[in-house]
């Protein structure tokens, strides 16, 4: 997340698949598998598609945004290869089982949303229309940020805590004299 503001927002529908789980613990296994550019017509949790163990959902819309700082990611994002969004899910402990938290094109974000464990976060491949919105965005605001490496500071090789004195000399004195005697 980040403090400062969005310098543009774009909306995207969310498309989930439920499969029967092989599990004895749980009944379905949920996962992100589509997002669809806009905000479609249809009812949050409107079924798409049925066959056998599998059903398809519009899960509900979100809104992309996108920030000056975060370049960087999107574009490193759009040169992976596969540019995706990531979509993350929170879990509702009603019926619908999930509501649409978040989708983002910022890859650190997308794995940020993982640190809680509640959420089902997935990454999903990015639709040509967000990818050139995208695009055109990087375009217009990105800056090169240089990086500057920091410096360590130099501290006293003996540690900061021990006193400085005069006695140093002696002890280097003595080491190298009985280094000699080898």
């Amino acid at each position: 997340m980040n403090i400062a503001p969005a310098l543009a927002q774009m909306s995207v529908g969310v498309v989930v698949e439920r499969r029967k789980a092989t599990s004895a613990w749980i009944d379905h296994v949920w996962q992100p598998v589509a997002v669809l550019p806009g905000r479609p017509q249809a009812e949050p949790w409107t079924m798409l598609a049925a066959d056998g163990d599998t059903a398809t959902f519009y899960a509900g819309a979100a809104d992309i945004a996108l920030y000056r700082t975060e370049t960087g990611r999107y574009r490193d994002n759009l040169a992976s290869g596969t540019p995706s969004l990531w979509v993350v899910l929170r879990p509702t402990g009603a019926e619908p089982p999930y509501s649409v938290a978040a989708v983002t094109a910022d890859p650190a974000e997308g794995e940020s949303f993982t640190q809680t464990g509640d959420d089902l976060v997935g990454s999903v491949p990015m639709p040509p229309a967000v990818r050139d919105t995208l695009e055109a965005f990087i375009a217009e605001h990105h800056v090169e940020q240089p990086f500057y490496k920091r410096q360590r500071d130099r501290t006293e090789p003996r540690g900061p805590a021990r006193p400085q004195s005069d006695e140093k000399k002696p002890i280097e004195q003595k080491t190298i004299e009985k280094d000699k005697g080898r």
